[in-house]
């Protein structure tokens, strides 16, 4: 992520709470971290063989910061909407995204319903004079059901009911929100069932298969069948799509669309029944739209001012990074006008390159961290990737961008190490919050001692919490 390191938005004396709470609980029991892991692994909070949280501490959320991320983050995610709205209509705005062609023929499937991103999630660093966001997720977020169970497990521990003395603490029902989504859209989409039959979709080899199981689960628990099932194992007939000999009514979609175009074979069932329309689809192929990270390019690039009222220019700018699809161009940085190219080379400590279409961090190059040799061939690789004159075909060619340096939050979490001892280690957090059609529904809260924060790069978790002072300690 793009880093430039600030205080901590929250008060500390939650934190210091947490720590008097904690500090007699380890020395009472020696096998403190073990115990805690052991409810990891029992929980399915895993990601492959790793656990999810080596960390013992929250989150602390106060009600106006929550209050401060909902009407930015609900603010972007509607003109993300409406921004793929736009972009259908008019080819020269879609162009902008620099999606691939099979992409924009999937993209242009008509998705039988309006939401683009049913389930969204923001990466926002939260300060406080600063809330910015660095990338949104508008394709299948991972990690609601993760952190769903995850705050669960630290309700359950007895330092919460000695935390809970001073504070009153809320935590997000990520599932049954994420849940009350998923059968909105399918009726959106003109859904009849009370209890559609789901199923959640991706490759049985990846590693957030768990979080697949602990959202089975709790679906099941609220009424709606789930099965869990790999691409390769659907069957569409023409008129209906089918799973393990079970009709399916809503794909909750977690296989990414990257696959679906890089596997075209093995996911023609779910692509020939999308375009079908004989079943509904969460999140819609449309998503991919605002999902690359060009799509903060869009917002912040002043030739397109005019899908934007006054307000929410002034939202972009205070809220969004600049943000440039890499070329050989000219272009405007706050007005000025710049030979981007020349700009990049020259402002090397203030920005980042990025892939506009990887995750987990890949390709990540922070300016501030990289001499001036490798700057110079992290942009020649951003150029050539982009450019129609290179020697990959179409399909196979992904822009990059480059984006400004943000401030970024930083505090001390107890961390388990490898030898199960307990450390206090200064962490980077990076406060995701989901969107459930466009609504604020809780959080995903990742720590990282590097400058990416994210689980597939070796970050942690930890869960969210809103606390508010009890009357005593107000």
């Amino acid at each position: 992520m793009n880093a430039a390191a600030g205080p901590s938005s929250a008060d500390s004396k939650p934190a210091e709470r947490w720590r008097e709470a904690l500090l007699p609980a380890l020395g009472n029991s020696p096998h403190f971290a073990e115990q805690f892991f052991d409810r990891l692994r029992a929980a399915k909070l895993t990601f492959g063989d790793r656990v999810h949280c080596p960390f013992l501490r929250p989150f602390f959320l106060s009600p106006e910061d929550e209050q401060r991320v909902r009407i930015v983050a609900e603010a972007i995610a509607a003109l993300g909407e409406r921004v793929v709205a736009a972009a259908l209509e008019d080819r020269a705005l879609f162009a902008q995204f620099r999606l691939r062609p099979e992409e924009e023929r999937l993209a242009r499937l008509h998705a039988g319903y309006g939401f683009a991103s049913t389930a969204s999630r923001l990466d926002a660093f939260l300060l406080p004079d600063s809330l910015k966001f660095a990338e949104y997720n508008g394709e299948s977020p991972a990690g609601a059901g993760y952190s769903e169970v995850l705050a669960q497990i630290f309700r359950d521990l007895p330092i919460m009911a000695v935390f809970s003395k001073h504070y009153d603490v809320h935590s997000y029902p990520l599932s049954a929100k994420l849940l009350d989504a998923l059968v909105m859209s399918y009726l959106d989409w003109g859904g009849t069932s009370k209890r559609p039959q789901i199923a959640i979709v991706d490759w049985r080899e990846v590693p957030t298969w768990s979080e697949f199981e602990i959202l089975k689960d709790r679906f099941e628990t609220m009424g709606v069948p789930v099965v869990i099932a790999d691409p390769r194992d659907l069957v569409f007939d023409g008129k209906t799509l089918v799973a393990h000999g079970t009709k399916i009514d809503l794909v909750y979609r977690r296989v990414l669309i990257n696959d679906i175009v890089a596997r075209p074979q093995e996911c023609e069932a779910l692509v020939k029944a999308y375009a079908a329309n004989a079943v509904c689809v969460a999140n819609t192929f449309r998503c991919k739209i605002p999902h690359v990270k060009a799509f903060f390019a869009v917002l912040t690039d002043e030739r397109n001012g005019a899908l934007f009222s006054h307000g929410e220019r002034d939202l972009i700018h205070r809220h969004i990074p600049w943000t440039r699809v890499v070329e050989d161009t000219s272009t405007a940085h706050y007005g000025e006008h710049i030979d981007l190219l020349a700009f990049i080379r020259a402002k090397r400590e203030n920005l980042v390159l990025k892939p506009s279409d990887e995750y987990g961090g890949s390709g990540v190059t922070l300016g501030w961290e990289t001499n001036e040799r490798d700057w110079d061939q992290a942009i020649g690789r951003a150029v050539s990737a982009t450019s129609p004159a290179s020697a990959k075909p179409a399909e196979q060619r992904g822009a990059w961008i480059v984006q400004e340096r943000i401030p970024i939050r930083r505090e001390v979490f107890p961390y388990i190490t490898p030898a199960k001892t307990i450390e206090f280690r200064d962490m980077l957090v990076d406060f995701a919050p989901y969107l459930f059609r466009g609504k604020l529904a809780g959080f995903l809260t990742r720590l990282s001692a590097t400058g990416l924060a994210n689980v597939t790069s070796g970050g942690g978790q930890v869960p969210a919490f809103r606390i508010t002072p009890r009357a005593a300690d107000s």
